[in-house]
């Protein structure tokens, strides 16, 4: 290797280490984002199904994530031999104790690190359509099994070499052939539109119609107990998804300056592209509604990031925010209770960026470059979103049915109505009882207190 080549390949490890941070810090942003749309008595059991949901999906792709998803050992394009790589074995130091280096040029280690915060947020994402009803021992079981059974089988039929990829033996070659090994016309998921939108929000909505409502769902109006932390909590999310589209061109280069760059103008876009719709149906622009089309705005771009312009990105984008402000709208439409808008912004935004993508793509887009070659390419994103969407719904109902039969999903009605906080931890959000200073907290040792609220929410 040469001086430049070295040079290259230390930049580029220093920005998907910077990119892996990042992404992580998304799985907390999410915790802020979704507890504090929750009431007061439930934001602290939100916040842990984020936090819990990083420790248990963390410690089982360690283990065989990373080999289901990117192993050799492909088993008919759906998933990769779990046990090839197990605990990582022979992917961080080969037997005279280097690192191993990746296809990108650095040590395959920041790769594995990269990917496993995908897995954890993709998963974590799913919690906000359960808010307030559900055990959290249940929900940490269904974490790990979600992410082995639907999140890693993904991950490889899309990015390793798998089912939607555009290799041989994939979807798109067998529908329009092969040149030089690869598909004609390849399916394009940058960041994760099928891998990690598509199927979060169809998980939600999968296990919002298997969890069943909350006692008081469209019976009382549901308010946000604190929009400074939601407002916070998604310009956190913005902050982190530069590592997650911008690392994931997997090199400091102008592709990752591009995907930056598209990533801010589609956010921007959404979030107007919101509130306009707010304004004109509910005559009034909201803060909620402003961080719920950035996050719409987030989703809408992540599977179209490399391979669009700024401006072409500031219409997907606006599109996108005005779908999935109407599209949260479908939980009244249809009675099911998504607590937290997963599939108005994941699902909705996850299927317009994937399918949107087709009009505008700066090469081979059907508005933008080339009509017959953007209309397959319309054909294969239907295609793979499709493909994803029934996986993941099919998946998702066995491991819910499971669960419910065996451990059960919901806490009992005086548990739920009383509030989840402090029925799963025995804590609130807020001490209202202005406890003795100094007194000895209950992880120390001291005999359980109740914090619960002491006064109704509004």
């Amino acid at each position: 290797m040469t001086d430049d080549q070295m040079l290259a390949a230390s930049g580029n490890a220093s920005w998907m280490l910077m990119s892996a941070a990042l992404v992580l810090l998304m799985t907390p942003a999410l915790a802020l984002f979704y507890g504090g749309m929750t009431g007061r008595r439930s934001a602290v059991n939100m916040m842990m199904m984020s936090f819990g949901t990083l420790g248990v999906v963390s410690i089982v792709y360690i283990l065989w994530g990373w080999s289901m998803s990117y192993g050799t050992q492909s088993v008919a394009g759906v998933f990769a031999n779990p046990f090839e790589m197990f605990g990582l074995s022979g992917q961080i130091t080969d037997d005279a104790g280097a690192y191993v280096e990746g296809e990108s040029g650095y040590a395959n280690v920041i790769d594995i690190g990269f990917q496993l915060t995908f897995a954890v947020i993709s998963t974590a994402i799913i919690s906000g359509a359960l808010a307030g009803r559900v055990k959290f021992s249940t929900w940490l079981v269904f974490s790990g099994l979600w992410a082995t059974f639907c999140y890693f089988p993904l991950a490889h039929m899309v990015w390793g070499g798998g089912l939607l990829a555009h290799t041989e033996g994939s979807l798109a070659a067998m529908m329009f052939g092969l040149t030089d090994g690869e598909a004609t016309v390849a399916p394009i998921d940058f960041a994760g539109g099928t891998v990690v939108h598509i199927s979060a929000g169809t998980a939600a909505l999968v296990l919002a119609l298997i969890v069943g409502k909350r006692y008081d769902f469209m019976k009382s109006q549901a308010r946000p107990h604190n929009l400074p932390l939601v407002m916070l909590g998604a310009a956190m999310l913005w902050f982190g998804w530069f590592g997650f589209n911008g690392g994931s061109a997997f090199a400091a280069d102008g592709l990752a300056g591009m995907a930056w760059l598209n990533t801010t103008a589609a956010t921007a876009a959404a979030m107007i592209g919101w509130i306009v719709i707010e304004s004109i149906r509910d005559k009034r622009a909201t803060s909620l509604g402003a961080a719920s089309g950035v996050v719409a705005g987030l989703v809408t771009i992540t599977p179209a990031a490399g391979a669009m312009t700024p401006v072409t990105s500031l219409l997907l984008g606006a599109i996108g925010g005005a779908l999935a402000c109407l599209g949260v709208g479908l939980k009244y439409k249809f009675g099911f209770d998504d607590s937290l808008d997963v599939v108005g912004v994941h699902l909705v935004a996850g299927l317009w960026g994937t399918i949107g993508l087709a009009f505008f793509a700066s090469e081979g887009g059907m508005l933008t470059d080339d009509f017959g070659f953007g209309f397959q390419l319309l054909i294969v994103q239907v295609v793979i979103a499709l493909v994803a969407m029934v996986f993941t719904a099919v998946v998702t109902a066995i491991l819910g049915y499971i669960l419910k039969a065996v451990m059960g999903w919901r806490i009992d009605s005086d548990s739920e109505e009383s509030g989840i906080d402090e029925a799963q931890h025995h804590e609130s959000s807020y001490d209202f009882e202005n406890p003795e200073e100094g007194a000895t907290p209950v992880h120390a040792g001291a005999a359980p207190k109740r914090v619960g609220p002491v006064e109704d929410e509004v």
